[in-house]
């Protein structure tokens, strides 16, 4: 294996099957060192891991620094562009729904005056309480890893060498094996529980429960209704101006 391999995927291969292993033998870990030391000896081996990861990306930018790295292209053709426009929006997006609702600051409270208010609304207002799936759990139950994971698929997608287009698809793969097997110990009761009537109407892959069709009539409909407005423009605006940059 070239170096330049072993830099892209050994140390997404050692987060994933760190965090699957110990996650997995949690209680049995538990059991015989504690858990003060179990979330020590895992703290420990994801922080490692971490840095492996970061050191990797290190010794990637370095060496493409060295004229005698071949480059796929010196710019990403234009479909690739196209593409990882469309992953990084949508992970984006999903980070962005995250966060307090976006307000246009200045109001009109219907009198003459005119109201400034804050650029976030902090009410946290949920218009359907009653849903067990709300928002962006429609897409997929593991936002926050899929944000990461579809903003690696895009940056692979502008990536101009082999060992960083496969460096990039480390958070897709730990969004998908890494959702999967909570998915799988939550079944089982292992470290939480899965609502059946929640996993029923979900899924890990984005968009799966959506397209096949799981959360009944009218789902797209209530995911535009319950979306934030501000924060999916700004997520699209901020993808745009991220893959413009590339292109240049």
């Amino acid at each position: 294996m070239k170096p330049s391999i072993r830099w892209a995927t050994l140390g997404w291969t050692f987060f994933i099957a760190e965090n699957a292993i110990l996650s997995e033998n949690r209680s049995t870990i538990i059991e015989q060192l504690g858990d003060e030391n179990y979330h020590l000896v895992y703290g420990t081996l994801s922080t490692a891991a971490t840095a492996s990861i970061g050191y990797g990306y290190y010794q990637l930018r370095k060496a493409a620094q060295s004229p005698n790295v071949k480059l796929l292209k010196s710019k990403p053709p234009a479909g690739n562009a196209a593409g990882a426009w469309v992953f990084i929006s949508v992970g984006v997006f999903l980070a962005s729904q995250a966060l307090p609702r976006m307000q246009i600051p200045i109001s009109n409270s219907g009198s003459s005056s005119i109201q400034v208010r804050c650029p976030f609304d902090f009410t946290g207002k949920k218009e359907n309480d009653s849903s067990p799936v709300y928002g962006i759990e429609r897409i997929t139950r593991h936002p926050g890893l899929w944000s990461m994971g579809l903003v690696g698929a895009g940056n692979s997608l502008l990536a101009t060498s082999v060992p960083m287009r496969l460096w990039w698809c480390g958070p897709s793969l730990v969004a998908w094996l890494g959702g999967a097997h909570t998915d799988s110990r939550f079944r089982r009761g292992l470290g939480g529980q899965m609502d059946p009537v929640y996993d029923s109407l979900t899924s890990n892959v984005p968009f799966l429960a959506l397209v096949s069709g799981k959360q009944g009539n009218g789902s797209w409909q209530a995911l535009k209704c319950e979306t934030k407005e501000l924060n999916a423009l700004a997520s699209v605006a901020a993808s745009t101006i991220w893959i413009l940059r590339r292109m240049r």
